[in-house]
């Protein structure tokens, strides 16, 4: 399952690519290669048990679900360079 997890952090744009990117900056290479192997085990049993097609969510799914949360940290960064920092919603 590590060479799943490996295999499967180095496909492009998928969901499972950055989550393996997000944890091995926080835990390391091969802790989120074995994090990922085991999160496609878990996928596989559930498309098993219920019945069901694999989804693939997107490589931007982690942002759009998070989105308050990025865009603070992006906002305290800039704060950081010393930039004084306002946003505005995006009129479209």
């Amino acid at each position: 399952m590590v060479q799943c997890g490996l295999s499967a952090s180095r496909t492009k744009n998928t969901y499972l690519r950055d989550k393996y990117h997000r944890l091995a900056g926080r835990r390391g290479k091969k802790k989120a290669a074995i994090a990922i192997g085991h999160k496609i085990l878990v996928m596989a049993y559930h498309i098993l048990k219920d019945k069901v097609g694999y989804k693939e969510l997107g490589a931007d799914y982690l942002d759009k679900r998070n989105k308050e949360k990025v865009k603070m940290y992006h906002m305290n960064k800039l704060v950081q360079l010393g930039f004084n920092v306002s946003l505005e919603a995006q009129v479209a």
